[in-house]
């Protein structure tokens, strides 16, 4: 019998498991902590889901009806919870249990072809077939280098829970995505004095039109993308307004949400108009507790949080066997398989704008179908992934435009729908040798 593994139990991990379990394969889970859920139990106090409560949930387990529209960081992980709890997880995964090393079985073909080893924490190593890796891209902080040191708190947002952990009342928040804009408005709530980093022009949208969630809005389903960023851009400029109505608002660059970064929050803007933050722009270095920033000025904070992203890190991989661009893995087949890897899937590497949850069944559904071909096609089938790389190009984001990943993961699903086919003749040259 075919066995596989899934490594990690957040919520992509446990979508995968399912999907794995309901397929009928035999499947390990391996978490390293003692519980379901990931970084919701561990994220800042002061989280909310940014997507609607009806858009984002496993399928066919919808979220409590009695959640608010955009549910809080404990209620996520209760929803999580109950998840695992009501399909029987909990007497599958395997807790307090970490992977040391997921290392190819020798073969004569590509890498991952005969199989994965995986060795556990504990010394004990198992092959597996596939392996699925939920490990998460939430966890591996990532502070950037500035000339001179900075003496005063320095706290990561992956490790901020609330303004108890500030020293001082003077704070400064660097990165201004969706979590350094929540950090900011925190700090500003409890009446503190902050200040945010923000380099470059973003477009900000609210959470909510006419009183519904931004995604619910049954009116542009019936657009297209690129129409519906328009209108998303237009309803904006009516609600919240635009750069120019903010101090110290640098102006986009990019003239489209999907060109460029994009952030859900609306509650920053309201404390700027109230002088509760101020906007900073980029940071040329330190001396003490004094940050001097590019436009010439400095001013002196007690606390810096820093928002400036986590490392895409598979520390059980060797890296001599991934291929990455700008530090992420290069993937094929909607971020899924990495580079010349065969039978190894990334559940969750990629996060396509909007709600996640359901990002993670779609995944384990299209390394379903993988396994399934690897499966018929035998020892002749360890080529997906040189296949799919012969005809996709690779891609290294993690931020990815919706529509644009739906595109890829429809060309992915087509081509391997004709595999069974095109694996008879030979495939066609590599379009991303360049």
């Amino acid at each position: 019998m075919t066995r596989y593994c899934v490594i990690g139990a957040g919520a992509a991990g446990i979508s995968a498991l399912q999907q794995l379990r309901e397929a009928g394969y035999d499947v390990d889970c391996f978490e390293k902590t003692d519980r379901v859920g990931g970084h919701w139990h561990t994220d800042y106090d002061a989280l909310h889901l940014i997507t609607s409560r009806d858009m984002t949930h496993f399928e066919d387990f919808p979220m409590p009806a009695h959640y608010p529209h955009f549910p809080r960081r404990d209620q996520v992980r209760e929803y999580l919870e109950s998840y695992a709890r009501h399909h029987g997880h909990y007497d599958i995964i395997r807790f307090n249990t970490a992977v040391n090393s997921v290392v190819p079985i020798p073969a004569d073909g590509p890498a991952g072809s005969a199989g994965w080893t995986v060795t556990l924490a504990t010394g004990e190593s198992i092959d597996y077939d596939g392996v699925l890796v939920a490990n998460g891209h939430l966890w591996d902080q990532k502070i950037p280098a500035f000339p001179g040191t900075f003496t005063g708190q320095q706290i990561h947002s992956g490790s901020y829970r609330n303004v108890e952990d500030i020293e001082g009342t003077r704070v400064l928040v660097v990165g201004a995505g969706n979590s350094g804009c929540d950090l900011a408005v925190d700090v500003a709530q409890h009446r503190l004095e902050a200040d945010i980093v923000i380099r470059e022009g973003t477009y900000f949208q609210p959470k909510t039109y006419f009183g519904k969630p931004r995604q619910e809005v049954a009116f542009l389903a019936q657009f297209a993308p690129d129409e519906q960023d328009l209108i998303n851009r237009l309803l904006a400029r009516v609600s919240i307004g635009e750069w120019q109505n903010y101090p110290g608002m640098p102006e986009p660059k990019h003239r489209t949400l999907a060109e460029g970064s994009t952030v859900v929050n609306d509650l920053l803007l309201y404390w700027i108009h109230h002088g509760r933050v101020g906007i900073m722009p980029g940071i040329e270095g330190f001396d003490g507790t004094t940050v001097r920033f590019t436009n010439g000025t400095s001013k002196k904070y007690d606390t810096i949080l820093w928002a400036t992203g986590f490392h895409a890190s598979l520390p059980f991989i060797d890296e001599t066997l991934l291929s990455r661009r700008g530090g992420v893995p290069l993937r094929y087949a909607g971020g899924i398989v990495p580079a010349t890897l065969e039978k190894l899937y990334l559940i969750g590497m990629s996060a396509p704008r909007g709600p996640q949850i359901p990002v993670y069944g779609v995944q384990a559904k299209a390394a379903l179908q993988m396994i399934e071909l690897h499966e018929t096609a035998g020892k002749g089938g360890a080529g997906i992934a040189a296949y799919l790389s012969a005809l996709q190009a690779a891609d290294d984001r993690i931020d990815i435009v919706r529509a644009v990943w739906e595109e890829q993961m429809a060309d992915t699903r087509r081509l391997l729908a004709a595999y069974p086919k095109a694996r008879m003749v030979p495939a066609r040259e590599n379009v991303n040798a360049a």
